[in-house]
């Protein structure tokens, strides 16, 4: 293969690598970046560039990763596997304005891309890559979205999709995508973090590419999030942008592409970026408060699943565009999480409980103070609601463990007689 327009180069010893190296780590053991000569682009791109091809029929430039490219991956159109993704809905709401207490909050809800979750917006770019690399089979560990995103991608593809996810801890909204396109879905005793670990051993084995965040491609598709992001707001960039941290490549690809975009002078200035976490899985939080390298949570437990994971490999890239964006991370207990997505859910929007973790945190970060009330904030909303109906369901019915149903919309069973249904209505 010839060389190419890119290179991979170690997060903590910058040392580089070839782009078309099939390696997910550095000799040292950190992770990769995919670095792009940005010089080449600073005379000849702008934002023109990217609003003009919203009005092109052609399916790359309709994609909301693909449109963007020259920032992406510079790939020839025939080499983009896509469906196309990405152009999810900016939303706002006068009842979540209320909840939270911010004056202008907006909503970018990623569970509209074509599987449900942003995962596709990383996986059209990894799986783009495993085809031009020539590679036959792909794998990911799992808690759930990755693998339906995985699994419907390399399918397009015609590749092998090998699925791991821990025993009985996956949503079945979740697991059915990966059986559904046919990825074959081995199940682990044990936890995401045991199973993230077999993964990585068994493709450095079999020769098989990975295409979990460790993927340094599969960061470069998610950083469209933000470029989509500041295009809805005809690039004006906010003064927050929240999410929650899981693995964390949604954080580290989003500050990334941010951050290009203001060395390319195409943005003025950078949003401050808030990391939100489940209590029970925060060890990037922990980090983040202690000012110390992160330390892996045991067993790590919320009913967030999306988000439930001890040992982050995208922790270092985290924490790296939360010091470029003065940014924070922030933790939310599973009460906070379910009451917060009862009214994501009541407002019309819909949303899995790990994506409600945003507007659980933005709530908190009101309450004390660290994001002002006039100030223009953007969450990120990361899976559709069906993802996990079980929640929404146990919440409203108010059989969760653990969670008090503090906005509860409990179905009423009546007899199948009139007088009883207009009693039923009229209370």
């Amino acid at each position: 293969m010839n060389e190419c327009p890119w290179k991979l180069a170690c997060v903590d010893c910058s040392a580089e690598y070839s782009g078309l190296a099939v390696r997910f780590r550095c000799d040292c053991g950190a992770t990769l970046d995919v670095v792009h000569d940005l010089n080449l682009l600073k005379d000849g791109l702008t934002l023109n560039t990217f609003d003009r091809r919203l009005a092109s029929k052609q399916i790359w430039d309709r994609s909301g990763v693909w449109r963007f490219s020259e920032l992406v991956l510079p790939l020839d159109p025939k080499e983009m596997v896509t469906k196309p993704e990405g152009n999810t809905n900016l939303y706002a709401s006068a009842r979540l304005a209320e909840y939270t207490g911010i004056e202008s909050l907006l909503l970018k809800h990623e569970g509209e891309n074509p599987t449900a979750s942003f995962k596709d917006r990383g996986m059209t770019v990894g799986v783009s890559m495993a085809k031009k690399l020539g590679m036959q089979s792909v794998a990911c560990a799992s808690t759930g979205n990755t693998s339906a995103s995985m699994a419907a991608y390399s399918a397009q593809a015609g590749l092998r999709a090998l699925v791991f996810i821990p025993e009985g801890k996956i949503a079945y909204g979740k697991l059915s995508q990966a059986l559904a396109y046919g990825a074959k879905t081995i199940q682990i005793a044990g936890d995401f973090d045991i199973a993230m670990q077999l993964v990585e051993q068994v493709c450095a084995d079999q020769g098989i590419y990975l295409l979990n965040s460790i993927n340094p491609f599969r960061i470069e598709g998610q950083k469209a999030i933000g470029f989509e992001l500041l295009q809805d707001l005809s690039w004006e960039v906010p003064d927050w942008i929240v999410l929650p941290g899981g693995n964390l490549g949604n954080s580290s690809a989003i500050s990334k592409g941010l951050g290009e975009l203001e060395t390319l002078g195409l943005i003025k200035k950078l949003p401050r970026m808030a990391v939100i976490q489940a209590a029970g899985a925060n060890p990037l939080y922990t980090a983040f408060s202690t000012d110390k390298d992160l330390v892996p949570v045991q067993n790590a437990d919320t009913i967030a699943t999306a988000i439930k994971i001890g040992n982050p490999v995208s922790w270092r890239k985290s924490l790296r565009g939360i010091a470029a964006t003065n940014g924070l991370v922030e933790q939310v207990s599973d009460q906070e999480i379910m009451d917060a997505k009862a009214q994501v859910d009541a407002a019309g929007i819909g949303a899995e409980p790990a994506s409600c973790a945003t507007v659980a945190g933005a709530k908190k970060l009101v309450e004390r103070g660290v994001i002002k009330k006039d100030e223009k904030v953007c969450g990120i909303l990361t899976g559709h609601l069906l993802k996990d109906p079980d929640a929404v369901v146990g919440y409203h019915k108010g059989t969760l463990d653990n969670i008090e149903s503090n906005f509860q919309n409990a179905p009423i069973s009546v007899p199948a007689e009139l007088e009883a249904v207009l009693k039923a209505i009229s209370d």
